[in-house]
Order: C-alpha cells, then sequence, then structure tokens
C-alpha cells in the first residue's frame, strides 16, 4: 500500500475509533508496526493525529478544559437521548438513585420527571433546578437531595461540601456521567475536585452505571475518577468503534449500547 493511501487509512481509523493501536494498524494495513509508527510521526507533524504510548488519537484533547454545562449540551444530543432511555430502565419503584453532574444524566432526569416514585441524589444545579420547576414531583412523592458545594463550568457542585454528604449516603444506583473514557486511564474529567466528589459518589453506590456517548472514548481529562473495572455497567451508543467495544465489554461489569 503506497504511503498516502496508508495515511489516509489511518486518519479514517483515528476519526472513527478515536485511539487506535499500531499492532492493529499494522495488521490491517498489511505492513511492518515500523512503518505505521512512522507514519504516524508524519501524520502528527501534520496536526491530523496526536502520538500516544502505542498508537495514535485524535489530537487537541485538553486535559483541564472544562467545557459549560451549554457548550455540551448541543453536543451528540441524539446519542445521550437515547443513552439516557435505556438508562431509565434501570430504575425501580422506590430506589434511591444518584445522578452525577452532566449533559447525558440531565437527559435521564427529563425521563423521570414522568417515571417511578424515587429518592434522587444529585450534585447537579440544572438537575436539581429540573426536578425543582416540575410541579408534578412531589405529588408522585419523589424526593430530591442536593449536596451542596463548590460550582463549576458545567454546573456540578463539587469540593469537600460535597464530598462530606455524600459519604453519609447509601444508594441502591448511581448513574455517572465522565468526561473522557480511556484503555488505560479509566474515566476522567478535566476537573480535580470533581473527579473526588465523583469517587465518593461511586463508594455510596451499590451499583455504578456510566452513561458516556462514543464521542468520549480516547479523551482523557487530568483526574482519574476510576478504572473501566469499576463500572458495573456502561451505557454507550452504536458509534462506538469495534475496538473500543472490545475494550469496554473485557472491562466494565456489562457493556450496554442504546439503540436509537
Amino acid at each position: 500500500m503506497l504511503q498516502a493511501a496508508r495515511h489516509t487509512a489511518i486518519v479514517d481509523a483515528v476519526q472513527r475509533e478515536r485511539v487506535v493501536r499500531v499492532t492493529d494498524l499494522a495488521q490491517s494495513l498489511g505492513v511492518s508496526a515500523m512503518t505505521v509508527r512512522r507514519d504516524i510521526e508524519s501524520l502528527e507533524e501534520a496536526g491530523l493525529v496526536e502520538r500516544i504510548h502505542g498508537g495514535a488519537k485524535l489530537p487537541g484533547d485538553a486535559r483541564t478544559h472544562e467545557p459549560g454545562f451549554e457548550q455540551k449540551s448541543t453536543q451528540a444530543i441524539t446519542e445521550k437521548q437515547a443513552i439516557a432511555a435505556e438508562a431509565a430502565k434501570l430504575v425501580k419503584e422506590g430506589s434511591a438513585i444518584g445522578l452525577s453532574a452532566g449533559t447525558t444524566t440531565y437527559e435521564l432526569a427529563k425521563l423521570l420527571l414522568d417515571g417511578p416514585r424515587i429518592t434522587v441524589v444529585t450534585n447537579s444545579i440544572r438537575i436539581a433546578e429540573l426536578f425543582h420547576h416540575d410541579p408534578g414531583t412531589g405529588r408522585r412523592g419523589t424526593s430530591v437531595i442536593v449536596t451542596g458545594g463548590e460550582r463549576t463550568p458545567s454546573d456540578a457542585l463539587v469540593g469537600p461540601i460535597a464530598t462530606s454528604a455524600l459519604k453519609q449516603l447509601h444508594l441502591d444506583t448511581l448513574f455517572l456521567g465522565v468526561h473522557g473514557m480511556d484503555a488505560q486511564a479509566g474515566f476522567t474529567t478535566p476537573n480535580l475536585q470533581e473527579a473526588e466528589t465523583n469517587k465518593a459518589f461511586m463508594a455510596s453506590a451499590r451499583n455504578v452505571v456510566v452513561l458516556a456517548d462514543n464521542s468520549k472514548w480516547g479523551t482523557v481529562g487530568i483526574a482519574s475518577i476510576a478504572g473501566l473495572e469499576d463500572a458495573d455497567e456502561l451505557i454507550t451508543d452504536p458509534g462506538l468503534g469495534e475496538e473500543a467495544r472490545r475494550v469496554l465489554a473485557d472491562g466494565v461489569g456489562k457493556l450496554r449500547i442504546a439503540e436509537a
């Protein structure tokens, strides 16, 4: 295969999978791993990919950049709604659930407004406001507990107050939104305090269900929340590449693909 054709194939694979391994590329292209590494070096110089240990990823994923809620809420909306619909099937009458801050968990909260009678614990200002402004919530007996804490750009409440509150609670299921998921880094966030708060959230729950659309694969924030193996379930969408599905299916307790 000519170099130009290899470069096109590598860029296509990175855009499709977000993260690709040298060994997989070498096998699919029918060339040596050394050739693939040289190709990746050339593509990195052109700004088309970014080299990582053993492979390549999409360029420009900032470790500490934290998009605001409004910006994130316009991204992958169809996928997030499908994931939320799948997650809603796991919520049972009378259960105590946690909803971490995030736009996918927000979509789940909207569905739960008309769902079973439950107790909701959240560190999301947006989710708390959603239930507060719904006139039917109180009549159904659903109660909402807000952790308190310091506000982040994504409207999460984090820090010692939020973490301390969560350590005193016992939840049936936590639905956790994440900034990124990666084979090595696991689930991550660009906010150090949010990582600590989410760890406390996970410790308070009997079951942890991560909600993450395919765009989160290969994104690595500065702070780790947990390893892939710490999620009892992961719900994502059909846009997730085959390699990512394989890694996640081996890592998490159960992988669910939410059909649109």
